[in-house]
């Protein structure tokens, strides 16, 4: 709906909101289905096909001890408005880079017209540097006429960009260009945005 936004805390309640002029208001709220012990949520991301509404969101991970897992489910709203999830699919994932302690293999998700996975990964130490991060190509996602929602994740997902010494947890498609937009969290450093070419076909 025009205004009408989902937006999701990092413990997995998923909040559909509606902005009206600088006032922004919850109207409902769902819990996200099968959530794991110690999922912490950084990215949350919709998917429209074939009249079909779908959800991607993903547990950041947390270096080599603990892989990212991402999720995927069908979408749909009850007559009263509240989300309403399917069955949710999870697939593990692992940054192919950076790789080093700290580091968060999905901080953010994007999803490209043709269905491409493009992913955030980054790397933080403390609030003072070093950071590290990477776009990536994860993989693909599908949502067929009947609403079943399929990911398959690449083997070996293919390193867009790196950014060393920043923290980059946002990416962005921007609808209608091949354009990424790019957003920092760089703690006391402060924070960067910029746009790249991530989201061709």
């Amino acid at each position: 709906m025009p205004g009408e936004y989902l937006g999701l805390a990092s413990r997995g309640i998923v909040y559909r909101l509606k902005v009206t002029g600088s006032a922004a208001e919850a109207l409902d709220y769902s819990p996200l289905p099968g959530i794991g012990e110690g999922d912490d949520f950084e990215s949350f991301v919709l998917v429209a096909r074939e009249g079909k509404l779908a959800a991607l969101w993903a547990d950041r991970g947390a270096g080599a001890e603990r892989h990212a897992t991402l999720y995927a489910a069908p979408l749909t709203f009850a007559p009263w408005g509240q989300p309403q999830f399917g069955a949710p699919t999870r697939r593990a994932y692992l940054a192919a880079y950076p790789t080093g302690e700290g580091t968060r293999h999905i901080s953010d998700i994007s999803v490209t017209d043709p269905g491409r996975i493009i992913v955030r990964s980054a790397s933080d130490a403390g609030d003072d540097t070093p950071f590290d991060s990477a776009v990536s190509d994860a993989g693909r996602v599908t949502v067929s006429a009947a609403g079943r929602v399929r990911v398959a994740l690449a083997p070996h997902p293919t390193v867009l960009g790196t950014f060393p010494g920043y923290k980059a947890e946002a990416v962005e498609r921007l609808p209608g260009t091949s354009e990424a937009l790019l957003g920092t969290d760089d703690e006391n450093l402060g924070g960067h945005v910029r746009a790249m070419p991530f989201c061709g076909a």
